[in-house]
């Protein structure tokens, strides 16, 4: 499968942009509940407040505004959150300045900046993010498509090119979609090597193609920035309503992206209703 940007090659004149966790694969939930949060808890030592910590970290991951946040990000506010509230949590001031400021938010970039620096707080991190992904590879038999999802990715590259555009960890995407047989239905895999999604968006639009002809289908408001940040068109993937999603995905948006009829009044009642679908 072909996993960088510089592999993929233009062959149709639309390009269907696909998040991977939470949108096409159902994975979110408990990823976050038997691996990100969890581990969390072990490598910082939160056992004392193990419940109200697992509480915030799927809160403010899964069900708000900040839905599909990078994982490292997502520690920072989580960390956050909770010293909000009075309790006294790890110093991780300079992993906090380094999701701040590094151009790329992946382990391996983190294990640059500790061969730099020798700190112990990134250390922690990278530890973590370690721990996580071995959790996943544990859990491989608990991944499954949402349903519909594949129809929709059969509809969508028999009109367009299709780039899987996620912020995962790219080995798991590529396991995942393979095995679950929708690797077939995809030009390119784009994990969080690759970039950020508005990077990696940027960069596929510089094949050709015109910012009407491009659309992002995700789930969290992150998808949602990046397709604005590009001038392109967003398709949400309702959380709770995946199938209902993925079926009018197929059914009705598709076609008016192709004819020219996605953009305007349909546009923002799309995005009013995924704005009204997360909590905060």
């Amino acid at each position: 499968m072909k996993d960088k940007i510089s592999d993929f090659q233009k062959t149709k004149e639309f390009l269907v942009c696909v998040d991977s966790d939470g949108c096409a694969m159902d994975t979110m939930e408990v990823k976050h509940r038997k691996a990100f949060g969890p581990q969390a808890v072990n490598v910082w030592n939160l056992h004392h407040i193990n419940d109200h910590f697992l509480e915030v970290w799927n809160d403010i991951n899964l069900y708000t505004q900040t839905r599909g946040i990078n994982r490292f990000k997502g520690v920072v506010q989580t960390f956050a959150a909770l010293e909000a509230e009075g309790i006294d949590m790890p110093d991780i001031s300079s992993f906090k300045k380094w999701t701040e400021t590094t151009k790329e938010l992946s382990n391996p970039a983190l294990k640059s900046e500790i061969e730099k620096t020798n700190d112990e707080q990134l250390k922690l991190a990278l530890e973590w993010s370690h721990a996580v992904n071995k959790t996943i590879e544990e859990m491989s038999g608990e991944d499954k498509p949402f349903e519909g999802a594949k129809e929709g990715l059969q509809a969508a590259i028999e009109v367009a090119n299709v780039a899987i555009v996620s912020s995962a960890n790219g080995a798991a995407v590529l396991d995942e979609w393979t095995r679950h047989e929708l690797s077939v239905h995809v030009d390119v895999m784009l994990g969080q090597e690759a970039g950020t999604k508005a990077y990696c968006i940027e960069q596929m639009k510089k094949f050709g193609f015109d910012n009407t002809h491009v659309l992002m289908v995700g789930d969290a408001p992150g998808d949602l920035d990046a397709a604005d940040k590009n001038g392109v068109f967003y398709y949400p993937i309702l959380v709770g309503e995946e199938k209902f999603s993925w079926d009018r995905f197929r059914t009705e948006s598709l076609g008016k992206f192709i004819d020219g009829s996605f953009g305007g009044d349909y546009q923002q009642q799309l995005i009013d209703e995924f704005n009204a679908n997360l909590s905060k």
